[in-house]
């Protein structure tokens, strides 16, 4: 920085300027310049940062993920955090326990990003209070606070009875958990009780809704509301009911009194609030004890009177049924006993009837004995014509049988005589047909064309005289241009000659 004005170089340096000198190199600073102070680059990784403040301006940002090295009119900025957020970052603290988990980071350097990772099924809420914004973020993550930015911090109940503010937390964690409260309820009979009292919870929202996620931290206090919330309903539903009423049906009436119940009497298995989106699922009442020393005992001897009269009951009952048992036994053995009896007479009488039958049958037997035996006679005697007039009738079917089959052999033979006969008379009249038309051939062929071309043309007489001459007793002629069936007339020459 410079003291006074002066001429660095070719540049002017005003009183006040600051400038910066990089290395590697030897800077030798004349009397007009005081060094303020010394830098490095500061390396960063992606979820490192610091926070920059520009001297002239007196904006304020953050730079992360790589190695930055100031201006000369910037300078590290330290981000004040209120105490309690300071604590919450070295000590995380889970709001339904209280048990502080302890970091190992040591004090937070004050110009680094403030970063906080946010546990699993968890929210955190951060405050914008340059752009006026909240945004909630859910785990798991990493938050980078930028340097307007801060936690939204809820102070929580805490310890059984809920006292309020005994735990402040930044992550809310979204369940399901359960939380425990004590109860001081009083019956209409006027007797106090205590009631200790665990209710399941969660919220149900949608992560990818803002306008949801931001109803998350509209209660500040959301287990000390839902605990008064579900107090007060279980003791104006106590209050109408008597001890004794009470003691019988505690879990109905609790269960009835915080969820409510349908159209048809059924009781709902949830309790919703709108404000927040907390759903209760269940209620368990884990003991309940008189507040009262004096209620104390007369429920003590209640209950040891009930104790007495429920032995007592149960040795009245245990009795009754042994005394039902042999009353029942004795009606058994006398039912056997008659039974028996019954079954007696009947073997008795079974006795009587089989010695009857058998004097019956001894008297009967003789007569019996000799039908039976005229009976199998006449039997054998129809048997044995029966088999007499099969044997006969067997008889003369085979005599029929034989007789029709000499019958048809001699036809058969008779048979294959004709046709062995008129095969040897067509193979003869064949050959004679042949001989002769051998014979006619060979006359052609003797007298020869010219021959018969002169015969033609002579006259009938001399045509006469010639065919005897030759010793033919008849012809034809023909001019060739009008067919003649040669074949009848054969027929006809050969069956005249067979006739002859």
């Amino acid at each position: 920085r410079a003291r006074e004005g002066f001429k660095d170089g070719n540049t002017e340096r005003a009183p006040g300027d600051r400038w910066m000198i990089y290395g590697p190199g030897d800077y030798v600073p004349p009397v007009e310049v005081e060094i303020i102070e010394k830098r490095r680059a500061i390396p960063l990784d992606e979820n490192e940062g610091i926070y920059v403040r520009d001297m002239k301006t007196g904006r304020v940002r953050a730079v992360t993920g790589s190695v930055y090295m100031l201006t000369s009119y910037e300078e590290l900025w330290d981000k004040e955090l209120p105490p309690v957020v300071e604590d919450l970052l070295q000590t995380d603290a889970d709001q339904s326990s209280g048990i502080k988990h302890s970091s190992t980071s040591g004090p937070r350097v004050k110009s680094r990003l403030v970063t906080y990772r946010i546990p699993h099924n968890s929210a955190v809420q951060i405050y914008d209070y340059k752009a006026k914004k909240a945004r909630v973020t859910f785990g798991p993550d990493l938050i980078m606070l930028g340097p307007d930015e801060q936690f939204t911090v809820l102070n929580l109940s805490g310890n059984t009875p809920k006292t309020p503010k005994v735990l402040n937390v930044l992550a809310l964690l979204l369940g399901p958990r359960f939380s425990t409260d004590v109860v001081i309820v009083e019956t209409s009979d006027h007797a106090r009780l205590s009631l200790k009292l665990s209710y399941n919870w969660f919220f149900d929202i949608d992560k990818k809704n803002q306008e949801q996620a931001a109803l998350l931290f509209s209660v500040p206090d959301f287990i000390g509301d839902f605990c008064k919330a579900i107090a007060s309903r279980v003791r104006g539903s106590v209050a109408s009911q008597s001890f004794d009423h009470f003691h019988k049906y505690s879990a109905d009436l609790i269960r009835k009194a915080v969820f409510g119940a349908d159209e048809a009497g059924n009781i709902r298995n949830r309790f919703h609030f709108k404000s927040n989106n907390l759903i209760i699922t269940n209620i368990d009442i884990q003991s309940v004890e008189p507040v009262d020393q004096r209620t104390r005992d007369a429920l003590q001897k209640s209950v040891q009177l009930a104790i007495e009269i429920t032995t007592k009951s149960q040795e009245a009952t245990a009795r009754h049924e042994a005394e039902r048992r042999e009353q029942e036994a004795k009606g058994r053995l006398e039912r056997q006993k008659i039974d028996d009896e019954a079954e007696a007479e009947k073997a008795r009488k079974n006795l009587l009837s089989l010695q009857a039958a058998s004097a019956a049958v001894e008297s009967t037997g003789t007569a019996s004995a000799e039908a039976k035996a005229r009976a199998e006679a006449a039997k054998i005697e129809g048997e044995s014509n029966v088999t007499n007039a099969k044997l006969k009738a067997e008889a003369q079917s085979t005599k029929a049988s034989v007789q029709l089959k000499i019958l048809q052999n001699e036809q058969q033979t008779e048979i294959s005589h004709k046709k062995a006969w008129n095969t040897l008379e067509i193979k003869k009249a064949d050959e004679l047909a042949g001989i002769e038309a051998s014979k006619f051939k060979s006359i052609v062929d003797a007298i020869g064309a010219e021959t018969l071309k002169k015969i033609s043309q002579a006259g009938p007489e001399m045509q006469a005289k010639l065919l005897s001459g030759l010793g033919l007793k008849s012809f034809m002629i023909t001019d060739g241009n009008h067919p003649i069936n040669l074949f009848s007339t054969a027929a006809g020459l050969i069956g005249s000659n067979l006739s002859q």
